[in-house]
């Protein structure tokens, strides 16, 4: 079956090519770039780990640069899914109680649990360096060069969770000479923001930059109780580089970040109850819920204050919880970087780096007075890694080499409120969890110039893995009394995944590839308990088969194609894909706690098709189109787990249609030296699901389609630049996240909405 699909679609990609081929004639030489003019820029990727030209890389990529990321309004990670076809970037990880968790999709593949236990399925790497958890993968776009988005397994080049795809990050390089960029901004809730980066030539041969921005905005949620906003923004950000070049052929790199939030909380309110969950039986009869006698009885549907229903639902922009929340992070990092010429074919590089990071999220889950469930979350992680590279380039052959080192550690306090009966006041679990990793890797891939225009790339990696959780889980009225015996409980995995690539160039301005690519994502354990399993012989074997979990698996067929067409006016990259994606990693529910399990097998087949458009040299379109069918194929049931996961359902995270619209114009009035370029870009998304149970009151219902607007005026010599623009100018309403345990004794959902529409006014003056 699987083998028919992928002929069709790779007949469906020739096709497409074929067509190309005969109604566009070859580009010429590229348009001069000017700063009141538009053209096609040659772009640089390191997809491969080698510098390639994107349109000569084989792969589904989307590349910006940071100029172009500013252009379309895109300031942070979580704003990337605007432009690029199949991906989901989301913040706000309910589970997580903190605003910079992030859950990342790639077509179909990621992972809703932000936790440390839970690793990821799409990697970020930030200048060459893995970011090893969810919470911090969402930040703002300060001093980047560019973002490579890569789709489909990158198993056999980034390893371990990028099962999904990677996304990478390159920041910008120290100049030649002293000067730098100042950037200050206002807009809607209270927004000033502020950046300067400053180059520092130490020497002819030690270059240096520094870096300093801030962000502020009022919440967008406000709290009954207290008046607190949630959902704001309270962070900084310091950078440092240093690059030191003692010769033509070796180069030693310093890097250095810090970055600190802390903020009033997730903007997460109530979405619905479950009243005949335990848990809402419980507060109610204790409380004096008109018409309960017992616990037998349902809660009643009535505007009652002493009552926990959906009648505490306010809005998407109001939440009636009680407890009190937060949102902390502090996290930094160093790494070493250094590249040496060893031959004009022949260079080695080595990347070494150390990451700590802290953060906290306090949340009322249930958005209500009661304390149905709390979760109050602090988490403590470091992490070391070390990777050297060889590349090897001649005439024919390209290459590159390696072996990979990860070390982490992460020390996790969870403390969790809830009601069960007989406990109206809440019970207080603690889920205490040390996680420890370590993982090496070897790994090489080549590519075979066969002629000028075929080319053949095989690749390998092997990975080994030791997972390892301490828990010490009990509640505060029995601290003696554990859950599950505190030791070290500890597993290894091993993987080798492999790529294999073919491209034919048939002319100079059009390129086609077939490709098969692998990833996996570790397994490790569950460390969320509820109840003791050393009471029985039943909890104990419950304990064996839902502890640990395996890793999950995916096999993408792809073809696709690169064209640069129209006299160089119009370029035009596609791919059409099919993923084997098995034993998914979903999320199952013993009690209230969320246990994440390997459920089943799923199938993830879909397109992407973007287009860059220079009409004129004062307008350029920019378009994408992404289509994704990933739905589960089967399902996995556990005894006593609470779950609605059903063979049929889609995926999270995962809208069937993606797409995006946009149009600049640059405006040169007569006699001035001034450019004004209006711009306008829309996105759409049709219905998505933010869980595997496909809950619908934490679903986005229908397809929404965004507009934002921005206005920017800049003199020819780009000195200074003033930027006005509106996002989401229609106003509209939509969510963004969503957690569901309607099905479980605790009765409750939540869900989190975006901002509606802003202003935002920048001015910014190189120096």
């Amino acid at each position: 079956m699987i083998v028919g699909k992928n002929a069709l679609k790779c007949s469906t990609a020739m096709g497409l090519v074929y067509f190309a081929l005969s109604s566009s004639p070859a580009f010429a030489a590229e348009n001069d770039k000017s700063s009141n003019s538009y053209s096609l820029e040659e772009i640089t990727v390191t997809a491969r780990k080698v510098e390639e030209n994107l349109q000569e890389t084989p792969i589904s990529i989307s590349s910006f640069s940071g100029e172009g990321l500013a252009r379309r309004q895109i300031f942070s990670t979580d704003d990337l899914d605007n432009v690029t076809p199949n991906l989901q970037f989301s913040n706000n990880a309910p589970l997580a109680g903190n605003n910079s968790s992030s859950q990342v999709f790639i077509r179909g593949i990621g992972q809703t649990d932000p936790t440390a236990t839970v690793d990821p399925g799409v990697g970020i790497y930030i200048d060459d360096v893995y970011m090893g958890q969810s919470v911090g993968g969402t930040m703002d776009f300060r001093d980047i060069a560019g973002v490579q988005v890569l789709r489909g397994p990158q198993g056999t080049l980034f390893g371990r969770n990028t099962i999904g795809g990677a996304i990478l990050i390159n920041t910008q390089e120290p100049g030649d000479e002293f000067g730098g960029t100042f950037k200050a901004g206002a807009g809607t809730d209270n927004l000033r923001e502020f950046f300067l980066a400053v180059d520092v030539p130490l020497s002819e041969k030690v270059h240096s930059r520094f870096t300093f921005g801030s962000r502020d905005q009022d919440g967008y949620v406000t709290r009954v109780v207290d008046g607190t906003d949630l959902g704001d923004t309270n962070s900084y950000t310091a950078t440092g580089k240093i690059v030191f070049t003692p010769s033509d052929n070796l180069e030693f790199k310093l890097q250095f970040d810090y970055t600190k939030a802390d903020e009033n909380g997730s903007p997460l309110v109530f979405a619905a109850s479950n009243e005949s969950a335990i848990f809402q039986k419980t507060v109610s009869l204790y409380a004096g819920c008109p018409g309960m006698t017992n616990l037998g009885q349902d809660v009643p549907l009535i505007d009652d204050p002493r009552c926990a229903n959906d009648f505490w639902n306010d809005g998407p922009f109001t939440s009636n919880g009680t407890n009190p929340l937060e949102s902390l992070l502090e996290n930094w990092g160093t790494s070493f970087h250094v590249t040496y010429d060893a031959s004009d074919k022949l260079t080695l590089k080595s990347v070494t780096s150390y990451r700590n990071i802290d953060w906290s999220g306090v949340r009322d889950a249930d958005n209500t007075p009661f304390p149905i469930l709390h979760t109050d979350y602090k988490s403590d992680g470091k992490q070391f890694s070390q990777e050297f590279q060889g590349i090897y380039s001649s005439d024919r052959i390209t290459g590159v080499a390696g072996v990979y080192f990860y070390d982490e550690k992460i020390d996790d306090i969870v403390t969790v409120v809830l009601s069960p009966p007989p406990a109206p006041t809440g019970a207080l679990d603690s889920d205490n969890n040390i996680t420890d990793n370590s993982n090496w890797a070897v790994f090489s891939q080549w590519t075979y110039d066969v002629t000028d225009r075929l080319s053949l790339t095989l690749g390998g990696r092997y990975t080994s893995e030791t997972k390892a959780s301490t828990p010490d889980q009990f509640n505060y009225a029995n601290v003696a009394d554990k859950y599950i015996d505190v030791q070290k409980y500890s597993q290894d995995f091993d993987a080798f995944n492999v790529s294999a690539n073919i491209s034919y160039r048939w002319s100079d301005n059009v390129m086609t590839y077939a490709s098969y690519s692998e990833g996996f994502k570790s397994g490790g354990w569950n460390s969320h308990f509820n109840t003791n399993f050393n009471e029985t012989p039943e909890q104990l074997a419950l304990l064996a088969e839902i502890h640990a979990f395996a890793e999950e698996t995916a096999k993408n067929y792809e073809v696709g194609f690169k064209m640069d067409l129209a006299d160089n006016s119009v370029r035009l990259n596609g791919a059409i894909f099919s993923t084997d994606y098995t034993d998914l990693q979903l999320v199952y529910r013993f009690g209230v706690a969320p246990f994440i399990l390997n459920a089943g097998k799923a199938s993830n087949d879909g397109f992407e098709l973007e287009m860059t458009w220079v009409a004129t040299d004062n307008l350029i379109v920019d378009a994408g189109l992404g289509y994704l069918d990933a739905t589960i194929d089967e399902v996995v049931t556990f005894d006593g787990a609470a779950t609605g996961v059903e063979a049929g359902n889609r995926l999270p995270f995962a809208p069937k249609w993606q797409g995006n619209l946009g149009f600049g114009y640059i405006i040169t009035p007569n006699d001035s030296d001034l450019s004004i370029t209006p711009r306008i870009d829309m996105n759409y998304q049709s219905k998505t699901y933010f869980d595997a149970v496909n809950t619908e009151e934490v679903a986005q219902q229908n397809g929404r389609t965004l507009v934002n607007a921005s206005v920017v005026v800049e003199p020819d010599d780009a000195q200074w630049k003033f930027v006005v623009g509106i996002n989401n100018l229609t106003n509209k309403l939509y969510p963004i996240a969503g957690n569901s345990s309607l099905g479980s004794g605790s009765g409750y959902a939540e869900i989190a909405y975006a901002r509606k529409r802003q202003w935002f006014a920048n001015f910014q003056y190189n120096f």
